[in-house]
């Protein structure tokens, strides 16, 4: 039998998610992120539950290629935009909008040899530093647009860079977001605003277009000001294995590479058939929380590549083989948020969620398929 580490999809997650997207912005467009294989979750596996969404928003060419594939013959935003003039064929041959963000790809656009209408999204660097024009190019640049015969319509565009919190201890979009309505207000076209934060934090901006990320994979964008019961979302990926062998520690017994934990009394663990090689992260501290048979308990130790110790001390009906959620929804429908696991070593559930490894066996939750 293959070694029992899953990870469980819930296609009814993901549709309750997108509903919550769908009530806190009724009057805008929602354009469902499915970057990085949607968020280690698997395009093809998300697809049925979201394909309601306006449209798709992407980075990758041959993900883009996937959701055509599947059937979708709706709106596919490329977030980066093109990354060479070659692209643009592709644009053409599988209908895709993408960003501008720079010089080069504008003279890419103008370039380009065949008959064609694109819809671009030009974006504004108003304060993020990573992509877009500076606000005092911006004009020039929409004017420029304005004048190629290749370009259908412009929507603006730009991104938060804390919409999940404060800036300086004053509203987090607050420098952003004037910056972009000034330079915006007298120049025609749709506007994409709004990433999960600022929808969740921000519904009353007008957006014509929003882009729901994390939000829809059950992950909370400010936690841990919010968690994902604060805003009504479900986990939508559940990562989980078994308890494969059992010990009896005595005081002083230490657990795993480096002795980094040392029991005090006698104690009785679980180990778990997952490790860092399964994308469980290696630097998770003790404490990471777990649940064992919907069980709340805890990890013991360092993580190993293949295996972690997790304490059963205080359990009961645990043996061999009892369900370890290492985060998500248990058999007895215990949550575990990703957003708590992800705390305890530093980093945030987008993160676990995309490195979940090859060797992990991915199946879809047949009792909830939409």
């Amino acid at each position: 039998m293959p070694r029992p580490i899953y990870a469980i999809i819930h296609q009814d997650a993901l549709a309750h998610n997108l509903a919550v997207v769908r009530k806190t912005v009724p009057k805008s467009k929602v354009f469902a992120v499915v970057k990085a294989n949607a968020y280690g979750h698997g395009i093809e596996r998300v697809y049925n539950a979201l394909q309601s969404a306006d449209g798709f928003a992407l980075l990758d060419f041959d993900e883009a290629k996937r959701l055509r594939a599947l059937g979708w013959q709706g709106s596919i935003l490329l977030l980066e935009g093109i990354f060479s003039a070659q692209d643009l064929f592709d644009c053409v041959q599988y209908n895709l909008s993408f960003t501008l963000h720079s010089q080069h790809q504008i003279d890419w656009l103008f370039q380009h040899s065949q008959a064609a209408q694109f819809n671009v999204f030009l974006k504004m660097n108003s304060g993020m530093n990573r992509l877009g024009f500076a606000p005092e190019q911006y004009h020039a640049v929409w004017q420029q647009l304005k004048s190629c015969d290749k370009v259908h319509s412009i929507t603006h565009m730009m991104h938060f860079s804390d919409a999940d919190a404060e800036r300086f201890g004053q509203n987090g979009i607050a420098h952003q977001l004037h910056i972009f309505e000034q330079i915006t207000k007298d120049l025609a076209g749709e506007k994409s605003l709004s990433n999960s934060a600022a929808i969740l934090r921000h519904a009353h901006l007008d957006t014509d277009f929003v882009r729901a990320g994390i939000m829809l994979y059950g992950s909370s964008p400010d936690f841990p000001h919010h968690g994902i019961q604060d805003w009504d979302l479900k986990p939508t990926m559940t990562l989980k294995s078994e308890i494969i062998a059992i010990q009896t520690l005595k005081p002083q017994d230490t657990v795993g590479y480096g002795s980094h934990f040392q029991a005090e009394k006698t104690m009785r663990i679980g180990i778990v058939a997952c490790g860092y090689a399964d994308g469980y992260q290696r630097i998770s501290a003790t404490g990471t929380p777990v649940l064992v048979n919907g069980q709340r308990s805890q990890t013991l130790g360092r993580i190993s590549m293949d295996m972690l110790a997790v304490d059963l001390s205080h359990l009961e009906n645990v043996g061999i083989g009892s369900e370890v959620v290492l985060w998500g929804k248990a058999q007895t429908g215990e949550i575990l948020p990703i957003d708590e696991v992800a705390a305890m070593s530093g980093t945030i559930g987008y993160e676990l969620m995309c490195a979940i490894t090859n060797r992990v066996h991915f199946q879809i939750d047949q009792s909830s398929q939409t």
